[in-house]
């Protein structure tokens, strides 16, 4: 039977009250999430043998979520990224032929929403869906917050289906013209989030990436997958080092996968954005433990960030990132399961 449970996820007296909520499906999946960032905590998956792997990054308190944004390279573990997600360069774009300047938190570039961002603040459980098994966290930001035109209102719905699906969709409104770019940051290891995703296998339905300069930021350019590292065409073992967006094929938009041979357990990632941003990371600089004492490290996990492209605001042959006032934004991104 599907099901909801909460309970409180800090009891710090000093802080205000965070809950966690866990979804169930018949089929004893096991999804978790807080209210701080919108966040997946976990996502546990029953195996053949009878154990069950936890296939996310993430902590076992807030105040590790907390101080977790003040690790060299914020890992942002399951959290709901915006108001645009990836780098903006030199933290500006214009808008309406007027040139806005956002707050700058990664150099001289803007990155992930800047410092106040989505993730880092307190969503509402908006409603419960009991025969959707879905969940709907709701914020509405701040006038102008990080310079970002207008106030925004969005919406985040989780659903976990009986096909062993989790549906991530968003829809967001604004009181003035604006951009977004909205995405799920959870990091996945099918092997359990204790080790790495090496001998993972990685495909991806994508024919070209962008091109990026040394800190990142699209130039505009589509390099061609062919003849390069990044040719995932096919399955192939997930990279050491990964950080790049790729131009998504659409077909059934399928975006990406990636296979456990050990838990023989695959993830297919679908979405109805024109890209994805894969990233190797997880490394917590052994300042901060993971859940159950795990010392996360670069190869932890694999991030796949499904979304419109970085830095579009400034590249008119990008897809347009303007979210006009009054007009609905809407995102849609699921993640299946499958035992093999």
């Amino acid at each position: 039977m599907s099901s909801i449970n909460i309970k409180l996820f800090n009891d710090l007296t000093d802080e205000e009250k965070i809950f966690e909520y866990q979804l169930t499906n018949k089929n004893g999946i096991q999804i978790s999430f807080i209210e701080y960032g919108a966040t997946i905590t976990s996502l546990k998956i029953p195996l053949s043998n009878g154990k069950k792997v936890d296939v996310v990054l993430g902590f076992d308190n807030l105040e590790d979520y907390i101080n977790s944004f003040g690790l060299p390279n914020a890992p942002y573990f399951g959290a709901i990224i915006g108001q645009y997600s990836g780098r903006i360069k030199n933290a500006s774009f214009a808008l309406n032929g007027e040139k806005i300047s956002l707050i700058a938190n990664s150099g001289e570039n803007h990155i992930h929403g800047g410092n106040q961002c989505l993730s880092k603040q307190k969503w509402e459980l908006s409603e419960f869906n009991e025969i959707e098994n879905a969940i709907t966290f709701s914020l509405t930001t701040q006038e102008n917050l990080e310079n970002y035109p207008g106030s925004l209102k969005v919406n985040v719905k989780y659903q976990l289906n009986e096909n062993n699906q989790l549906i991530v969709e968003y829809s967001a409104i604004s009181t003035k013209d604006t951009i977004i770019n909205l995405t799920q940051h959870s990091y996945f290891n099918l092997d359990g989030h204790e080790t790495d995703v090496l001998s993972q296998e990685l495909q991806i339905n994508s024919d070209k990436f962008l091109e990026t300069d040394e800190h990142n930021i699209p130039s505009g350019k589509f390099l061609d997958c062919k003849n390069s590292a990044f040719n995932y065409s096919s399955p192939k073992e997930c990279p050491e080092r990964i950080d790049n967006t790729f131009v998504l094929n659409k077909e059934n938009d399928f975006a990406a996968s990636l296979f456990s041979k050990k838990n023989n357990l695959k993830l297919n990632i679908y979405t109805n954005q024109p890209a994805v941003h894969i990233y190797v990371g997880g490394n917590c600089f052994n300042q901060i433990k993971g859940k159950e004492n795990t010392n996360y490290h670069p190869l932890s996990g694999i991030c796949f960030e499904t979304q419109n492209f970085p830095d579009a605001p400034n590249h008119n042959n990008f897809p347009s990132a303007v979210l006009k006032e009054g007009e609905t934004y809407y995102q849609k991104t699921i993640f299946e399961f499958i035992k093999i």
